[in-house]
Order: structure tokens, then sequence, then C-alpha cells
């Protein structure tokens, strides 16, 4: 046998072994070995073998280098340009890799399925709709749309940019065939990620009652339970619990993080803990996810102490884990604690503060009345943007709760320089304002939102009784439906046992008509279609739980804006009238009332 033949077998025999080591290379050293080895054995110029050390060079994150092999390739396919586009992509490039596309179309070589879902991939990354609709447009002429996986890239690409509309029409132009467990969990993520649960819902009902052969997989499940604490549908959540042990994925680390989330959200933290302890080994993410729902009950001592064990077992925390102990710590009123952490995070912990973590210490001073402290740390802090505005807003609320009009105007200053968000910390300016007797004053800031074309939210509160919720905005009854008058007539008696316990405020009888209800000629209008003025949503809500919930049960009311102080003095008086536990969940924490007390301990 001569030199050439044996070279040549030699050649043909380690080929497939250098192969092999290729596709389980993740670190340069070994690629580039591999690589110094085929170009000895002169089999380095084969597509084949550049399309193996392309998607190597690209787990390595070395782009450049598969670039430059890329370059030097006489002859590329689909897989080539491909294998280089997912490496711009997993190395954080992904404009980089979506530009491929257009060079590839140039090229000649026609793109394949998982070349367009590598750039929707892309794209999604981006959160870029426009750049979107070109790939989307390019696979429609190619004819791949309907691909299952470049469907399901397509559906994530649009959710990730805030077009769910988009998102769902490709959803449902996907063949019933095509659509696979990751689809119906894309489509589920999509509407979870876009505050949209009641929708994540009904799909996850569709789900179940038009592919009942399909057994739902740990992304459904997390993302029907993310849904569920979303818009705090307890009931809901925990039948999606039963199929989650059903289904054997308690062990899932996903999905027992949203557990913990959504028991927390919905207002049974002994089951979010309960679902931790579950956990075998915490990372870092269950470890944050508790310890920020131990913050918003007002635990701060309690999450302390899951701070402490999490690093007792050599678990980093991240920034996100510090946001959440500073919270603990401010809505427990654990100021020194809270300032030590904050100025130890770089040392002990190798994280610089952020804007977050600033705004949460002053915060935290500002409701411990520290004001002037908390303005000083508000100076230090040197943010800009939404965090400034969110800081600035944050310290405007608590000069007003401590009626410290002066701070409270210099504030309010600070806030009216922004341009957007701005309602409700104007909405406060106002109030305070009011607070202090200084109408005028009061409307001039509101004159001033009017002017500026500045609305503010409406507040608004929802009860679930049997899977069902009733919302209800401030001041109109008519949620409750044929029970409006009685809940009227609840909260009237109410109020007059609350007066005899030396209430001094005024939860609101007055009652007229819906302003887009008619009377009749006898002065009455439609049982259930009533307004009672000036009552806020979360009492309304009350009033139909007291009704409808048994006596033993806790009642338990969601609120998309942060509990007033009257209504919080209310719920604290008339849950020692009716001797019940009710729990509030507000913008920024857990009210738990019981016997006239909160464990908030007006800390909110």
């Amino acid at each position: 046998m001569t030199a050439t033949s044996n070279a040549a077998a030699g050649a043909a025999t380690l080929m497939p072994l250098l192969i092999h080591l290729l596709r389980g290379a993740s670190d340069l050293a070994s690629v580039s070995a591999t690589h110094a080895k085929l170009l000895k054995l002169g089999a380095a110029s084969s597509v084949a073998s550049s399309n193996h050390l392309l998607a190597a060079y690209g787990r390595c994150g070395c782009t450049a280098l598969a670039r430059h092999l890329f370059d030097g390739m006489r002859d590329r396919n689909v897989v080539s340009w491909t294998a280089l586009m997912s490496g711009y992509a997993s190395a954080g490039r992904p404009r980089a890799a979506v530009a491929l596309l257009r060079a590839m179309a140039r090229s000649g070589v026609p793109p394949n399925a998982f070349t367009f879902s590598t750039a929707a991939s892309s794209c999604a990354r981006l959160a870029d709709a426009g750049l979107g609709r070109q790939v989307h447009a390019r696979a429609e002429v190619a004819g791949y749309a309907c691909d299952s996986v470049v469907s399901t890239a397509l559906v994530d690409m649009y959710g990730k940019a805030g077009r769910v509309g988009d998102a769902r029409a490709v959803f449902d132009a996907m063949p019933v065939t095509a659509r696979n467990a990751v689809s119906w969990a894309s489509m589920l993520s999509v509407y979870a990620q876009n505050a949209l649960g009641h929708d994540a819902i009904q799909l996850f009902a569709e789900l179940r009652t038009n592919s009942e052969d399909m057994a739902p997989n740990h992304f459904m499940l997390s993302s029907v339970v993310n849904a569920c604490a979303g818009v705090g549908r307890l009931g809901i959540g925990k039948c999606i619990h039963g199929m989650v042990l059903h289904h054997g994925h308690e062990d899932n680390d996903v999905v027992a993080v949203a557990l913990v989330d959504m028991y927390s959200k919905c207002g049974i933290y002994e089951y979010s803990k309960k679902v931790f302890d579950r956990i075998n080994q915490p990372s870092v993410i269950p470890y944050t996810s508790i310890i920020v729902a131990t913050a918003k009950y007002g635990l701060g001592r309690c999450a302390l102490a899951l701070f402490s064990d999490m690093v007792g077992r050599g678990v980093q925390p991240n920034s996100v884990t510090l946001l959440g102990v500073l919270h603990a710590c401010s809505h427990s009123g654990l100021v020194d604690t809270g300032l030590q952490l904050l100025r130890s995070m770089r040392s002990e912990y190798g994280i610089d503060p952020c804007a977050s973590h600033y705004t949460c210490a002053v915060d935290m001073l500002g409701r411990a009345g520290q004001l002037e402290a908390a303005f000083e740390l508000a100076d230090e802090a040197q943010v800009n943007g939404n965090d400034a505005l969110m800081l600035w807003s944050s310290l405007l609320s608590a000069c007003r709760n401590h009626k410290r009009l002066d701070l409270a105007t210099m504030a309010g200053q600070k806030v009216s320089e922004f341009t957007q968000d701005v309602a409700g910390a104007l909405v406060v300016m106002s109030n305070a304002y009011a607070s202090a007797g200084q109408a005028d004053d009061a409307a001039a800031v509101w004159s001033n939102m009017r002017r500026r074309g500045i609305r503010k939210d409406p507040g608004c509160s929802w009860i679930e009784i049997k899977d069902i919720s009733y919302v209800f905005y401030a001041g109109v009854v008519s949620p409750a439906g044929s029970r409006a008058g009685e809940v009227m007539l609840l909260l009237d008696e109410l109020e007059g046992k609350m007066r005899e316990k030396g209430y001094k405020g005024r939860i609101g009888s007055a009652r007229v008509l819906d302003a887009d209800e008619e009377e009749d000629g006898n002065h009455h209008h439609q049982e259930g279609r009533g307004v009672m003025v000036g009552v806020h949503s979360e009492l309304l809500a009350l009033g139909l739980g007291l009704l409808v919930i048994p006596k033993g049960m806790a009642i338990r009311v969601m609120k998309n804006l942060r509990m007033c102080r009257d209504c919080h003095e209310a719920f604290k008086v008339i849950s020692a009238i009716v001797e019940r536990e009710f729990v509030v969940r507000d913008l920024n924490r857990f009210h738990h009332f019981r016997m006239g007390s909160c464990s908030c301990n007006d800390y909110w």
C-alpha cells in the first residue's frame, strides 16, 4: 500500500472521531485543537467539516473565528449560513444574525426552516416587530411560515415585541396538526408575559378541550400558573397545581417558582412557603422568589432569615435578591438593617447598587418618617429617567403621609418635570395640598393635569368567588349584580357600627344612578345599577365578600393601586366588628387584617 493510500485510510478513520469531538466541544481550546488536526489531515476544507467547525466556534462564542472560517469557504450551503447565524444569535449579536438572512438571499442559497426560526428568535431578542415582520414576510414567500418550528419562533417574536394580536394570528394560522406542545406553550407564554392572564387561562382551557391527548408540559403549566398569579385567580391556580402533581412536574424548578409566586400573589403565603420547602436544593431563583413574597407580606425578619440561610448554603444572591431583602426591610421598618445592606452590597456580594436599590432605600426611609435622610440619599443616588420618577414619587407619597407639605412641594416639583406616567404622583400632590387645607393649590394641580392631557388610571378591586372574578370601580356597586342593594345596606349598617367604635371617617352611603342609566318616571332605578358616592372599590368588593363567602373563610381582595389610609383603617375596624380575616393585595404589598389590626403595622 502506498503512502498516499495509507494517509487516506488514516484520514477516513480519524474523520468520524474528530467530527464527534467537534459536536461535543464547547471550549475554544478543544475546538482549535480539533481544527488543527483536520487541517493536518487536509480535511478542513470540505463543506461538512467546515460546517461542524462553524457550529463549534459558535458554541464557544468565538464569532470572529467563525466568520473568518466562513469567509474562507469556497462552497457554502444552507447549513453553513445557518450555523454562523446561530453563532451570532448565541453570542448576543442578534442584529448581525438577521443581517445574514439578507446576505444569504443575495448569495442565491435558499434558507430552510431552521434558518427562519433562528432569524425570528434573533428579532425576539431585539423585541423588534418591524424587523420581525420582514423575516415573517420572507418565510411566507419561501413557504415556511406555517412550519411548526418557524411559526412558534414567530409567535415568540411577536409576543416579546408586545404584538399579542400578531402572535395569536400566527398561532391561529398554524394547521391544527402542526400545533405541538412547544407551540401551545409559546402562545401561553405570550399572554402571561404581556399581563393578559385571563387570555392565557382561556387558551389553556381551549387546549384541554381540543387537545385532550396532549399532556401539558412544565412550560405550559408554569405559564398558566404565572397568569393566575397576575390576575389573582386562586381557584384556577389550585387546579393547575393539581395538574402539576398529576403529571409529575412538582420537582421542576420553573414550575415550583411559579407556584411560589402564584400563592403569594393570591394571598396565601403559607402555601408559598410549603412549595418552597419541598424544593430539594433551591437555587438563587427560588430563594429570590420566596424572599420577595415574604417581603410583600411585611415579614421582614423571616425574609432576613431566608437570606441568611441562602448565603449559608453557599448560594450567591443576585441583584433582585438584594432588592427583595431591601423591600422586606422597608415594609417592616428595619431601617438600620436595610441601610447596612445597601452600603455593603459591593464589598459583601460584589453587586453595585442600582437605581432600584436606591429607590427602595429612599422609600424605606420615607416610610419610617426619616424624610431629611431620604432626601439626602435621593440626591446621592443621582438617578435619571423613569428611575428618578419612581424615586421622587415615592418620596412625595411619604411626605404626604407624614404631613410634610414643605418637603412634598419639593418632591412634587421634581415629579412635575417629567412628562409620562406622572398621573399617580400628581394626584398624591393634590391630596397633600387638600389635606393641608390648601384647596386652591389642589385644584391647580388638577387643572395642570387637564391642560397637559394627563389622566389617572381608574382604581379597581376584584374578588374571586367560585372561580368568577367580580371587578369593582370606585363608587360603582353594579358588578354585585342582583345583590348590589344588599351590599349598600350592609355598608350602611357597618358604617353605623364603626362610628360606635370611634371611627371618624365615612365609607359613603349616598346613592345615585350610573352615568349611562336613565331614571324612570317614579325616580327609581333598576336594582343592581346603583352608585355609592365616595366608596372606594376595595370596600365594595369587601361588601360582596361578606355577603357571599362563608364565615370562617378569609376574604381576599385584589387592588390595582395602593390602598389609601382611610380604607386601611376601615378594614381594620370592620375586621374586629365582623370577626373575619381579610387579605388585601395592593400595588405594593399584602395587608392581612385580623381583629382590628393589620400585618403591615402601618409600614405600607
